[in-house]
């Protein structure tokens, strides 16, 4: 009999290689919920729409207020609040970065035999190479680590911020362009031997606004900033198309699962042009319109077409979704947040959760439970656009120092919301539901009770991560 047995072992795992799919994770940064072409909002993306109808749309998935919280909370599978990243974003000159003792993603899907590459917006670690992404489970790299960027001339505040696998390169051009092309690239010359995990995080339509003339051109009636926002977002769904047609191209459509999402909600200050409509509020806020955003999933033949799930999801969810996919071991990961949503995906289950964190950072935070939806003082903390270009930069901080003085003085804000009946978020129903306010405010205090403090510093990183 034990001669049967590697014959047999050989064959279960090559059953389990073909069966493993292709990856394609593409983030936008900032998209405004209604600015999806598929949202109505009058921005065309007709490859994102004929993409997102070809699998289901996510009508209920929620990000993380801000860049770095929510890119951190993707490649965990676990709440920021867990390891410190839940309220800044990582700047140029930030000497910390995400948690070293936190198994990513990419080092689960490399273990479990793919080929795994990032591109575009890495900013969860740049000051030091530990934190980068080909230390970080991933075995190819391009793009920019760090936040702060032009979108067109593309290079940054430093000469050499444009990199491929830890070396500088001089391309020049859109930097929405660069990565298209990049994302092509990696599909065609992949090793075939192994299935692909490309993840490719976009810049766009993130400030500054700025894109080649011919993808703003069309949007000239909406005005200069919202006609160089859509041209930005035009840009971006031809390089999404470009990435389609190379799968297609390889013969690797049947087996390619396409997920897509912005990172939060689209900014709605002076230096941007998003809409969030009908959501309130945008980018930085703990309302519907700062981390509710646009996302659906699409397998040819695994996920129904032209389906919409409603149910409560939450990027924390992809990481525990995709390792059970792919068979990726989460042994070695610390306590996940996340949940499996396949049925959801799959088969219109109800969510995972019972309850999701939205964010807490001090007295701020919000839960949502069912339809349920508690907030707390409102306004996340970090709010303001991290690639604004203020013209008075010492007004700006002043202001936000007086306005974070004053909520700290003000008694505690409680809004409780039903997202069915009401997903702007007009109607406080905490005095009329007093007891469901009373839940929700009990389990939003166990989660801030749970919470690390936001790291700022080196020495609070270092301290952490060992």
């Amino acid at each position: 009999m034990k001669r049967f047995l590697l014959p047999i072992f050989l064959v279960c795992c090559s059953s389990l290689q073909a069966a493993q799919p292709n990856i394609v994770f593409i983030l936008a940064d900032d998209l405004g919920y209604a600015d999806a072409g598929y949202h109505g909002g009058g921005i065309q993306m007709p490859h994102l729409d004929r993409l997102a109808a070809a699998g289901a749309k996510l009508e209920s998935f929620y990000g993380m207020p801000v860049c770095t919280p929510s890119r951190s909370a993707l490649m965990t599978g676990r709440y920021p609040i867990r390891y410190g990243r839940q309220y800044n974003v990582l700047r140029p000159n930030s000497k910390v970065g995400l948690s070293l003792d936190e198994k990513l993603l990419p080092q689960l899907l490399q273990e479990a035999g793919y080929a795994t590459s990032q591109i575009g917006k890495w900013h969860l670690g740049d000051f030091d190479a530990v934190y980068w992404p080909t230390r970080r489970g991933f075995d190819h790299s391009y793009g920019v680590r760090l936040d702060q960027h032009r979108q067109y001339q593309h290079l940054i505040t430093t000469e050499d911020a444009l990199q491929r696998d830890e070396q500088p390169v001089k391309d020049t051009g859109s930097l929405t362009d660069l990565l298209s092309g990049e994302a092509v690239r990696t599909i065609e010359q992949r090793d075939k031997k192994k299935p692909l995990f490309l993840y490719l995080a976009y810049h766009a339509p993130h400030t500054p606004l700025e894109c080649p003339p011919e993808y703003a051109k069309p949007y000239e009636h909406l005005g200069p900033q919202r006609s160089l926002y859509a041209g930005m977002i035009a840009e971006l769904d031809e390089g999404i198309g470009r990435v389609v047609a190379a799968v297609e191209k390889e013969g690797l459509r049947e087996n390619t699962l396409f997920i897509f999402a912005s990172d939060n909600g689209g900014l709605t200050s002076k230096v941007a042009a998003a809409s969030n409509a009908p959501l309130r509020d945008g980018k930085g806020s703990l309302y519907e319109g700062g981390v509710r955003v646009t996302a659906f999933a699409t397998w040819d033949g695994h996920i129904p077409a032209g389906t919409v799930r409603n149910q409560p999801l939450h990027m924390v969810d992809w990481l525990p979704t995709l390792a059970k996919l792919t068979g990726a071991s989460t042994e070695s990961t610390k306590p996940l947040d996340g949940r499996d949503m396949w049925p959801v995906l799959t088969e219109g289950k109800a969510s995972p959760h019972d309850l999701l964190l939205l964010n807490t950072v001090g007295r701020e935070g919000a839960v949502r439970a069912g339809d349920w939806k508690l907030v707390r003082n409102g306004q996340s903390a970090d709010s303001d656009d991290e690639n604004a270009l203020p013209t008075n930069a010492a007004q700006s901080q002043e202001a936000k120092k007086q306005k974070r003085l004053a909520a700290r003085n003000a008694p505690d804000v409680i809004e409780l919301f039903n997202l069915a009946s009401d997903p702007s978020e007009s109607k406080n129903l905490a005095t009329e539901h007093p007891d469901k306010a009373g839940e929700l405010t009990t389990k939003l205090d166990q989660f801030a009770k749970e919470a690390i403090p936001p790291i700022l510093k080196p020495a609070e990183e270092n301290k952490t991560n060992r």
